[in-house]
């Protein structure tokens, strides 16, 4: 029986087995395709991760490791071709790879006619195609935080320190906002960044991510007094009224 290693990616935002491009979903519809065609899966390998990014650890298994020159398989069997990359350039790039190691690449969804000598025309449309859908994605995706941010509302990303997300609108967390009020006290009080840092570090007082403070972590805070005054900007965009709740009293 004829070998083969089974790929499965996922992004982020696709990681629920409920998903129709979910792991579990991924994985049966490759042994199906296994069982049906006579391949044995030897390995299932999963990467969580961007289809537009290179590094990949368990598909840099595959094609990236040069001490496997001929790797005791036949076949690299993906769900669609949009698992391997989302990319043409990057797409084509791995098929090279493969194709150098005598390595089949297999969609259970796409069928390129191996033998036909316009198999690469179509991987190269089916690419295309994934690829608009994931411009038009981030497209939608930078229009719609843009429209929310005008409104004052979060648009995403990692909150401010003082702040977390509850259904995806920014709350006090109030240990945090203690920690943005004793960082203005002592700015008002004269204190350089440096003193700062080295104040709330000695008192065992860390970032957001858990690390010591530098200065340039409480520069950035205190950059952002506008923003703790209830205030919001998104990218290059004027500071407008925001809606969440202010930590600082107006600076007048």
């Amino acid at each position: 029986m004829k070998k083969a290693i089974a790929y499965i990616r996922v992004s982020t935002a696709e990681q629920s087995g409920d998903d129709r491009f979910g792991i579990e979903a991924q994985k049966q519809e490759i042994m199906k395709y296994a069982d049906e065609n006579g391949y044995e899966i030897v390995d299932v390998l999963v990467d969580t991760i961007s289809g537009v990014k290179e590094n990949r650890p368990q598909w840099d298994r595959i094609i990236l490791d040069e001490k496997v020159a001929n790797p005791p398989y036949e076949a690299v069997i993906v769900f669609k071709s949009d698992r391997v990359a989302r990319d043409i350039k990057l797409y084509f790039y791995f098929l090279y790879k493969l194709e150098m190691k005598g390595i089949k690449l297999i969609s259970t969804q796409e069928n390129f006619g191996e033998d036909n000598a316009l198999a690469n025309v179509y991987r190269s449309l089916m690419i295309f195609v994934a690829e608009q859908e994931r411009a038009n994605i981030a497209l939608r995706t930078s229009k719609g935080r843009a429209i929310k941010a005008t409104r004052g509302g979060y648009a995403g990303g990692r909150p401010p320190l003082g702040y977390k997300v509850v259904d995806n609108e920014l709350v006090i967390d109030e240990d945090e906002a203690n920690i943005v009020k004793t960082i203005f006290a002592m700015k008002a009080d004269n204190c350089s960044f440096c003193f700062i840092a080295n104040a709330l570090n000695r008192n065992n007082i860390r970032t957001k991510s858990g690390k010591e403070w530098t200065m340039a972590q409480v520069y950035y805070v205190c950059r952002n007094r506008k923003f703790y005054e209830g205030f919001y900007k998104y990218g290059s965009k004027e500071w407008i009224k925001g809606i969440h709740q202010p930590i600082l009293t107006l600076d007048k």
